[in-house]
């Protein structure tokens, strides 16, 4: 299981995360991952000064921008799962 967290405090959410959680919806369904991963929003994760929106996936923190979610998604998320496996 990897557990993804992505701030929707008043910075993030300037900086897309709605945007970055619905991608991230979309590709879990898309992958039918909904039993592989915990997606949950959270408030300030204090990550602010990293200029994209702080998503921590098992506890490690990535500075993400809706236009990388994909990429992110590819490269973190899956990674994590198959290293999980």
């Amino acid at each position: 299981m990897v557990k993804i967290t992505v701030c929707i405090g008043s910075s993030c959410h300037l900086k897309g995360s709605r945007q970055i959680v619905e991608q991230l919806q979309r590709l879990v369904k898309l992958n039918k991952l909904d039993s592989d991963v915990d997606l949950s929003g959270t408030f300030c994760m204090g990550q602010c000064a990293d200029g994209g929106v702080a998503v921590a996936v098992n506890g490690e923190y990535h500075s993400v921008r809706p236009e990388t979610a994909g990429d992110f998604f590819d490269g973190v998320v899956v990674k994590s799962l198959n290293a999980a496996m």
